[in-house]
């Protein structure tokens, strides 16, 4: 857990005092702090979110965590959700959770192959693909649907990459800063790494989730937390973000730095935060367009039910105003 309380402050003269506390709020990740949760560490630790009057507290994730009840159950104000697809199930079931932001443009899951056996997205359909289970039932369906993958080309993907790596017709599942790095270090051979994003995958991902109740009675307090974040990753992918990293090592102490600027280096050179929309409005872009074009391409491959309002569960009106493009880098 970390938690920085800071103080508005006015000067007088030589003189500072507090004009008043800050509204403590809790947010809570989907995983271990890691890089690809670098700008909300930034805006803690230099001071954003305590600029528009939030105390931020980021309470980590990971494999014994369920961060999504809590936020149901009120005991945290803020969640890092998933894909689009998390919205659209609680659409489905009547579960009053709102995506106001879009962390990422791009969804940072790949397929991996090795170098001269699949060096197209095509050749991929000539593996043996080692997906998980939740892969399955979502991506791997639209690249059945909408590429011409196959059922019986899957094996289930137990996230060890020992028969990757001892079958050369076999790719694999990743994550764009995990699997593709550890591979790297660990045998020696950088993968080929094809982001399932740039096929077509259209989701957003890396949500920021809300209650419709928080949105209903306290918008200034979620608008400040998402222009607190939209400028925290402005800043963490090209500013100063020593004292953001550090705070990530401290609370992970699995975590190195060579990951992180790797990570870092990856989500700048494929666009996760900073693509499409985010150019033209700003990181944490949403649009109704793009939301509607992904849900129709999930209908369409099976993984949701035509006829879903999915509207209820995004919100457009806390993004796309343009906030921090001026720290983007000419």
């Amino acid at each position: 857990m970390i938690r920085k309380t800071l103080y508005f402050c006015t000067a007088i003269g030589a003189m500072s005092a507090p004009v008043h506390a800050l509204t403590e709020v809790t947010f809570g990740t989907n995983w271990l702090p890691q890089a690809e949760h670098g700008g909300f560490y930034q805006s803690v630790a230099d001071g954003t979110y305590a600029e528009c009057g939030l105390d931020v507290t980021i309470v980590s994730g990971g494999p014994q965590v369920n961060n999504g009840a809590l936020l149901m159950a009120d005991r945290i104000q803020f969640h890092m959700g998933g894909d689009l697809l998390q919205a659209f199930n609680a659409a489905s079931e009547n579960i009053p959770v709102v995506a106001v932001m879009a962390t990422f443009q791009k969804h940072p899951q790949v397929i991996i192959s090795h170098p001269g056996e699949a060096d197209t997205w095509e050749e991929l359909k000539d593996l043996t693909l080692l997906i998980g289970d939740n892969g399955f039932t979502s991506y791997y369906q639209w690249m059945i649907a909408a590429h011409g993958f196959t059922v019986e080309q899957r094996r289930p993907y137990t996230f060890n990459p020992a028969p990757f790596l001892a079958n050369t017709r076999t790719g694999m599942q990743g994550f764009l800063s995990s699997e593709p790095y550890a591979i790297q270090s660990e045998a020696g051979f950088m993968p080929n790494v094809f982001l399932i994003a740039d096929a077509g995958y259209s989701t957003y991902a890396t949500t920021v989730e809300v209650m419709q109740s928080t949105i209903d009675n306290s918008p200034e307090v979620v608008e400040c937390f998402v222009n607190g974040s939209i400028l925290g990753w402005y800043n963490f992918l090209y500013g100063e973000n020593e004292d953001a990293i550090a705070m990530i090592l401290e609370a992970n102490p699995d975590m190195t730095r060579d990951k992180i600027d790797f990570a870092i280096e990856m989500m700048i050179d494929n666009g996760i935060v900073d693509s499409g929309d985010t150019l033209e409005l700003g990181i944490g872009a949403m649009t109704h367009e793009a939301v509607e074009g992904f849900y129709t391409s999930m209908v369409e491959a099976g993984v949701v039910d035509a006829g879903l309002d999915w509207t209820s569960s995004v919100s457009f009106d806390f993004v796309g105003n343009g906030l921090g493009m001026e720290l983007r880098p000419e």
